[in-house]
């Protein structure tokens, strides 16, 4: 690769968690130089980069450098680096100690986050922990001024940085703020992160923190207003959390670096990558920044090295290294993301757009239920596979090594007690003998006439099953935004991924893998290839109109001016910046907003971005809204310093043959094969080389598979062409392939996903958008469940009662073309507003699935705003319900039937009229997105069918139910061991029973008799003994039951099983009609989905002692007008168990909705959220504790009717095994003249503006008896 003329040294070096890579260019020579040195090495070097330049320096002047001296910088003329500093401190939470400065009230704030649980089925609710130590209140409050509103404390208003009024509520309290720093200085904290209410528009007060901790002799400082001026007090917040505890660590480290150089260093042009792509000098790579500074320069390399030089193909990057593996697309522009969540801490900054996923070369082996698992779980560096020799476990390395397409003679020997060994492939073919043995006892006990499988068929399974997994977040890359994956080319890189790509690339249609020369160092040559990025925001709130877009070009060349200083003032000329302008817009009413770059023009004033908002949103979402305001919501510019500093060069065509290294056996889909072995550094421009073939380059070995061919291309690079045959699964009459069960488990529930994503995107309403209140699945052609995307776990398992009574209920009358629709608890419904579409899907007339959405809709009539009324006693006061109607019959929108039936509730009661829907547009727009949603699990599941066979298909969407009954068995047999009290009778040794019983607040019993087979794996949940109809609204339909047994099964399986019909076939459920929780089809419901199901879910999980009781509600709160309605559901705390402490301030069990950032519930709706925290002490005590609950205190700023639906206000959470219980929750009304009045668990109140509602939520109990 060749470069400008340079008499100095240029240095490329990506410092990775394992290696580091380094790319040097000396002077008057073409070829760069390549090195490769571990990460860490203490014994031999303090720092890799250093290292790396100290050898090739000595390299290039033949002199010898001590490592006790500097280096000497006359020869070098740069260093460009990427690393990994920051991203490591974060994974292993060893940043510098800092504190949080937040407004008063919100001291809890980031803790809770969104509310909602990392892993629904997680019992332990596993959080990442906080980055800071300590929180600080700060006395201060900015609140915004809404239109048209009086002042009642006549407090002088403010044009606010956005452009939207505020008012200084509470000035900032200096004085109190003093003494609290100062007690943190005291105990070594010298680091603050900063993020108070309405920052974003107003930062004065931060600005204020900042210079009196500064005064004070705190180090550091990271206001979340400087760093990302955006509404969303909580991603702001994250983002200066992450700032502040990496900035002092990055700063140090590069201190340190720097501290290794001569003198001269300051005439050396030093940069470093950041996350979004672009460098930067030391003085600005702070720590929000540079998370992803690796990763980032890999993109940069290919897409600087491929696109529009090998192919003018959309690319797909492809980086797997040993954990994971990076997925990214670039087509012509950097893809790039606003917000991310890296370890656990979400940062909201400009990054380029890449998706991880937990597979790698280091990934688990496992034989689990009759099916091939692959990770999440990693062997890590040490121990490693087990071909490492430190007494690992089998991961993907070790099945590759067995299958030939690792070859040890090409591989370090840097293994064994004096790293001198070779990988170790004898102890490998052992490790997989004993898990052949596993499988093949397994596939007899099956079918006793199936052969058994050789160890190559199952690594090569495990291979197969490896690719599916990195082939999942591919398809949702592309699909999701609307582009066919089939289109894009694969470029390949990093160490393990040239092993896979030809298989990856034929599994997603791909014609073409690209694979750079340097593919092993690829991140530490995109360096060389980077540009230097300078960026600058503000946040602008406005309707875009003739005059907001004036303010906004006038706000955009103030940015402009700020960035190109910047870039000057780092040498760069006028000719060399480039700059790109964006409006973040979005449609009113929506939270999807999307940053629209101003296209090139010549009358740049002219362009209109409204435009190319409606195109981008139409794309990626499938629609456009009519008649709807766009709102702008920042502006931002990027500066580009171009740097043309690598230049691909490109080589002289070669003649005559490539000639092989040798001949290797490597097993391929039809058996071993011999397989000639090339060096990439003996090919030239012009070879082409048939597969089967392995091409060495480096330490990188690139697997040409059989019927594809690989071609070196004039700059250098491997270019292999796909053949398009896919490989069919074989179809077995008795059981399923193994492998292929896998697979289909994948893409069954991938297909899920997709739907569920395509519903997010498409959907206006906030409650399915934002809150993501919605579930996703596909059945077979008798309405069992296949898979279930779980969002909301009260879905669960529900959606197939639905289905079937639909079959039952349209028998032949369904057609090519028809889309149903209902929503009535006696037709496998849950409530009203969770309103669900069915498409049944056919094949050449023959009616062969269906696939279905079930989506919360904020409003859907009834007797209050928000079809939530808490003192609903029948179903027609809940608002429309439907229990069979053709949305669309044979393709045609039924508008005007769906319109009378959301518009116009029946009631049994003619003297009553209940309102209809008081958002009707929402409900059609909606539905839309429901249809649409099908329509894309439609179109995948047709896709699967003309790649297997509708036979293969139908007949692993059995095979895959048989699987779930086996794995949900086998739990069933190991809880009857644990559990201790067999039942009475002759079958004692067989079954054990266990009773458990709870109770409603109104004393209505939940009596569950649970009775588990320990022989057969299974069990019988006897709800006899439960309460009759209640004359209230918690009854529960029987779908609702049988989603929280769906759910409890599932989070004591405890491992990543499908969730379908299989689950629930070891299992009988017994419900007496005309109980609360098997209601008539008059009764009211609404509660019970939200509450009734969370007492349920409380009964089984102490039934089987695996967790004390959660807060056993979902604190339904809506408030509205005629105008607008609002609808939240508030977390509480999680039971503790037998090995964990319950947690806090989270969504428990059957639901996982998210919570509304506070800034968007006061920018959007008449309140001031004066406390969001925890409720301290709240939790049961325990040898476990459990978490605490929330305090939610609302002041309503005009007169609004609030409705609070609830539970757990009378009867506590229970504690287990002698934990104590959890506090009870309560509901109050704070009056103008402050008097407290206590609302109970259920009530509807007109409030005043002044007003003020409190809702404390409920503890959860604690484990085991405190001492």
């Amino acid at each position: 690769m060749g470069s400008i003329g340079s008499e100095k040294l240029r240095f490329c070096i990506d410092r990775g968690g394992t290696f580091t890579d380094v790319y040097a260019e000396f002077p008057g020579q073409t070829e760069g130089h390549v090195m490769k040195l571990l990460s860490v090495d203490p014994s031999n070097y303090d720092d890799a980069p250093v290292e790396g330049i100290r050898r090739i320096l000595e390299e290039y002047t033949g002199k010898k450098i001590p490592r006790s001296s500097k280096i000497p910088t006359e020869n070098i003329e740069w260093i460009r680096m990427g690393t990994t500093v920051a991203t490591n401190a974060l994974l292993e939470r060893k940043g510098e100690r800092i504190a949080l400065c937040v407004t008063e009230g919100y001291k809890d704030l980031l803790q809770i986050g969104n509310q909602a649980r990392p892993n629904i089925f997680d019992l332990t609710v596993s959080k990442p922990s906080n980055l800071y130590e300590e929180v600080v209140e700060v006395e201060e409050r900015v609140e915004l001024v809404l239109d048209a509103e009086e002042n009642p404390d006549s407090l002088p208003v403010v044009k606010g940085v956005s452009g939207e009024f505020v008012r200084v509520a509470k000035p900032l309290n200096e004085e109190s703020l003093r003494p609290l720093l100062k007690g943190l200085l005291e105990k070594g904290i010298s680091c603050l992160a900063v993020v108070l209410m309405h920052s974003y528009t107003y930062p004065q007060h931060e600005i204020a923190v900042e210079k009196l901790a500064l005064s004070m002799g705190f180090r550091h400082v990271s206001l979340s207003s400087a760093l990302t001026p955006m509404v969303r007090a909580v991603p702001r917040g994250l983002t200066a959390s992450v700032d502040a505890y990496l900035t002092p660590v990055i700063k140090d480290y590069l201190s340190g670096f720097i501290s290794k150089f001569d003198e001269g260093l300051g005439k050396v042009n030093v940069l470093f990558m950041q996350s979004d792509g672009g460098l930067a000098p030391e003085s600005r790579f702070s720590g929000h920044k540079a998370v992803l500074s690796g990763p980032a320069g890999g993109v940069v390399g290919y897409s600087q090295t491929l696109f529009g030089i090998e192919t003018d193909k959309p690319l797909i990057g492809f980086d797997m290294g040993g954990t994971s593996t990076d997925v990214s697309r670039y087509a012509g522009g950097y893809e790039q993301v606003l917000e991310t969540q890296v370890a656990g801490a979400v940062i909201q900054a400009p990054q380029l757009d890449i998706n991880t996923v937990a597979a790698g070369g280091g990934s688990k082996l496992k034989f689990q239920f009759g099916a091939f698992k692959v990770g999440p779980e990693s062997v890590g560096a040490h121990p490693g596979p087990v071909c490492y020799r430190k007494g690992g476990e089998l991961a993907v390395t070790d099945a590759n090594l067995v299958l030939g397409n690792v070859i040890p003679d090409y591989f370090p020997s840097i293994f064994g007690p004096n790293e001198d060994q070779p990988l170790d492939v004898n102890a490998t073919r052992e490790e997989f003998k004993k898990l052949a043995g596993q499988i093949n006892s397994y596939r007899k006990n099956q079918d006793p006439t199936t052969k058994d499988m050789s160890v190559e068929e199952i690594a090569l399974g495990f291979v197969n099953v490896a690719n599916e997994t990195m082939c999942r977040p591919i398809r949702q890359l592309t699909e999701m935004k609307g582009h066919e994956t089939r289109n894009h080319a694969l470029a390949c890189f990093g160490g393990a991924g040239p092993q896979h790509a030809c298989a990856i690339a034929r599994a997603l249609g791909m014609k073409e893998v690209l694979i750079h020369r340097f593919c092993g160092i690829l991140s530490a040559y995109g360096m060389g290839l980077a540009d230097v990025v300078e960026e600058a925001q503000e946040p602008y709130s406005a309707i875009y109109c003739t005059e907001s877009v004036q303010e906004a070009s006038r706000r955009e060349a103030k940015l402009l001016g700020q960035v190109k200083q910047k870039l000057q003032e780092q040498g760069f000329s006028e000719e060399d910046i480039k700059t790109e302008t964006y409006l973040n817009l979005r449609y009113e009413g929506t939270d999807t907003a999307i940053m629209v770059k101003r296209q090139e023009s010549d009358d740049a004033s002219a362009f209109d971005y409204t435009t190319e908002f409606v195109k981008l949103f139409q794309r990626e979402y499938g629609f456009k809204l009519q008649n709807r305001n766009i709102l702008v919501c920042d502006i931002r510019v990027r500066g580009v310093g171009v740097t043309n500093i690598l230049k691909p060069k490109a080589q002289n065509p070669v003649s005559g043959s490539p000639t092989s290294q040798c001949l290797c056996k490597v097993y391929f889909q039809s058996g071993w094969q011999d397989t000639p072995l090339f060096k990439l550094e003996n090919l030239g421009c012009g070879h082409s080389i048939p597969g089967p073939a392995i091409i060495m380059n480096g330490n990188s070995t690139v697997i040409v598979e059989p019927n594809c061919r690989a071609m070196i291309t004039k700059y250098g690079n491997i270019k292999i062409e796909i053949d398009s045959t896919s490989n069919k699964a074989k179809v077995s009459d008795k059981v399923a392939d193994v492998v292929q069960l896998s697979i289909f488990n994948h893409r069954f529930m991938g297909i899920a996903e997709q739907m569920g994503r395509t519903l997010q995107r498409t959907s206006i309403s906030t409650n399915i958008k934002e809150r993501l209140d919605f579930s996703c699945a596909l059945f077979d052609p008798d309405g069992g469940l296949v898979a279930n995307a779980p969002h909301v776990p009260v879905h669960l398992g529900a959606m197939s009662s639905t289905v079937c009574w639909q079959l039952k209920y349209w028998g032949d009358n369904l057609n090519e073309g028809d889309v149903l629709v209902t929503n009535h608890p006696c037709a496998g419904g849950s409530h009203l507003p969770d309103i669900t579409v069915i498409t049944p899907v056919f094949d050449n007339g023959k009616l062969v699935f269906f696939v279905a959405s079930r989506g919360h809709h904020a409003e859907i009539g009834g007797i209050t705003p928000g079809s939530m009324p808490p003192f609903s006693k029948a179903i027609w006061e809940e608002g429309a319900a439907i229990k069979a109607f053709k949305l669309v019959e044979k393709g045609a929108f039924q508008e005007e039937g769906i319109v009378k039936l959301l518009q116009y509730p029946s009631s049994d009661d003619p003297a009553h009229k209940i309102p209809g829907t008081r958002r009707l547009q929402d409900n059609l727009s909606d539905l839309q997105a429901q249809i649409a949603a099908n329509q894309r699990g439609i179109a995948l599941i047709k896709e699967l069918i003309e790649q297997y066979s509708l036979e293969t298909v139908n007949a692993y969407m059995k095979y895959v139910q048989l699987n779930a009954e086996e794995a949900v068995r086998e739990m069933l047999k190991s809880v009857a061991a644990k559990v201790s009290s067999p039942s009475s009778g002759e079958e004692a040794d067989d079954s054990v029973t266990i009773e458990e019983e709870d109770y409603m607040d109104d004393g209505s019993a939940i009596h569950l008799k649970l009775t588990i087979d320990s022989k057969r794996g299974e069990a019988f949940f006897d709800f006899s003994s439960t309460s009759p109809e209640v004359y209230g609204n918690w009854n529960a339909p029987e779908a609702v039951t049988a989603a929280a047994v769906i759910y409890c099964l599932r989070c004591l399986v405890n491992v990543d099983i499908p969730l379908n019909q299989g689950c629930l076939a070891p299992v009988k459920i017994y419900i007496p009609l005309g109980s609360f929780l098997s209601p008539s089809d008059k009764a009211a419901v609404v509660g019970g989905n939200v509450l009734t199901s969370q007492r349920v879910t409380d009964v089984i999980l102490t039934a089987f002692q695996a967790c004390a009781c959660s807060q056993g509600c979902m604190n339904n709160l809506t408030f509205g007008d005629d105008t607008f309605g609002y609808y939240e559901t508030i977390g509480g705390g999680c039971g503790a168990g037998p090995t964990w402490d319950g947690t806090s301030g989270i969504q428990c069990h059957m639901t996982n909705t998210r919570m509304t950032d506070p800034e968007i519930f006061e920018q959007r709706y008449p309140v001031i959220l004066h406390k969001f925290g925890l409720r301290e002490n709240s939790g049961g005590a325990g040898v476990h504790r459990g978490g605490d609950g929330l305090v939610r205190e609302i002041e309503f700023r005009r007169p609004v009717t609030v409705s609070i639906l609830s539970e757990r206000r009378v009867h506590a959470p229970r504690g287990l095994k002698g934990g104590k219980d959890g506090a009870r929750g309560a509901n109050y009304l704070i009056t103008r003249d402050k008097r407290k009045i206590y609302l109970g668990g259920k009530n509807t109140i007109h409030v005043e503006g002044g007003e003020t509602v409190v809702i404390l939520t409920p503890g959860g109990g604690g484990f085991g008896s405190p001492l």
